[in-house]
């Protein structure tokens, strides 16, 4: 019996480590649940009037993919990422913080509606907000 409980508690233990290890990108759910969240996000774009705006006349295609190109490198996944620099993407745009946090609260909720538990979600905005410097004020 204490071979057995500590054979358990080893298996649990062994556990818990792989998934402290384990990329964000594994955390999330890997490619499918990284293409969730990108729908999700274009949906709420979609049917927010503020963010709409700077998305009018977007390839949606294109911002598609290489939105999860981006998500799936910021999280460590196996991905490359071919689109062009944040500076380059947002140029002209002149994105206050106001419209950069609410484009935050968009993209949280894409996360939310993808099942992505808050820790999780902590982790993949805490890799994004790397990329705020270079997107707002451009």
């Amino acid at each position: 019996m204490k071979n057995l409980i500590l054979v358990l508690l080893t298996s649990l233990m062994l556990s818990a480590c792989a998934s402290n290890n384990s990329s964000i990108y594994q955390q999330l759910g890997g490619q499918p649940k990284v293409e969730e969240i990108v729908d999700n996000f274009i949906t709420e774009i979609e049917y927010d009037a503020v963010m709409f705006e700077f998305f009018k006349d977007s390839d949606i295609d294109r911002f598609r993919e290489k939105l999860i190109e981006h998500l799936c490198l910021l999280t460590n996944g196996p991905c490359k990422y071919t689109g062009d620099t944040m500076e380059q993407v947002h140029a002209g745009m002149n994105i206050t913080e106001a419209d950069f946090n609410h484009g935050v609260d968009l993209f949280i909720n894409a996360m939310t509606k993808a099942d992505v538990p808050h820790p999780i979600q902590n982790k993949v905005l805490a890799e994004m907000i790397h990329t705020r410097d270079q997107m707002i004020y451009r």
